[in-house]
């Protein structure tokens, strides 16, 4: 395991796990919002 890690570009690696930060930062913003908007929604 160790030896495939030496093998990997550290870059790619790095840009690999900020692509799934965006993407985790994205769904929690969504479902915040869309969580205000049905409590707004429910007080009418």
């Amino acid at each position: 395991m160790l030896e495939f890690l030496a093998n990997v570009d550290v870059f790619a690696l790095e840009m690999f796990f900020i692509g799934l930060l965006g993407l985790a930062g994205l769904a929690i913003a969504f479902v915040s919002g869309t969580v205000l908007v049905n409590l707004f929604r429910g007080q009418k």
